[in-house]
């Protein structure tokens, strides 16, 4: 790299560091200092708060949001392929169906396997929560 270069690369960073640091001490410099009895409470569209905001949800929400996730950036590969299909292809044609039929077989075992409901069918155990207990073959729900 050339002298030039590298000296508008520190200048960058130098302002780059100048700004955020700007940020975080001129509200902390100049902002208003008050307390009062109702600056502490939360404040939701003028309704009184009633009870903690911390609930416990369900790991289904979690696993739903990481399954979403994963199969949601397939979307990007999918699409980057398709901006450069021209240039790809018949290897890269390939290689984006065997990345969909990877996809498609970890969907179909989650399905199978129960990840995807929401409530329990009768008495339908998924695979993954059954456990093995000692050297039996006994699986326990």
């Amino acid at each position: 790299m050339h002298l030039v270069e590298l000296w508008a690369l520190a200048l960058f960073l130098v302002l780059a560091v100048l700004v955020v640091g700007g940020m975080l001490l001129l509200p902390a410099v100049l902002g208003e200092r008050h307390s009062g009895g109702a600056v502490a409470e939360p404040y939701e569209s003028g309704i009184v708060s009633t009870g903690s905001a911390r609930m416990r949800f369900s790991a289904k929400f979690y696993l739903m949001a990481m399954f979403f996730v994963v199969f949601d950036l397939e979307a990007v590969f999918i699409y980057a392929y398709a901006v450069a299909f021209r240039e790809l292809g018949w290897s890269g044609y390939v290689e984006i169906v065997l990345f969909i039929a990877v996809l498609g077989a970890a969907l179909f075992y989650l399905w199978r396997d129960g990840a995807l409901e929401w409530k329990p069918q009768g008495d339908r155990v998924p695979r993954c929560s059954k456990r093995r207990t000692g050297t039996s073959n006994v699986i326990e729900p």
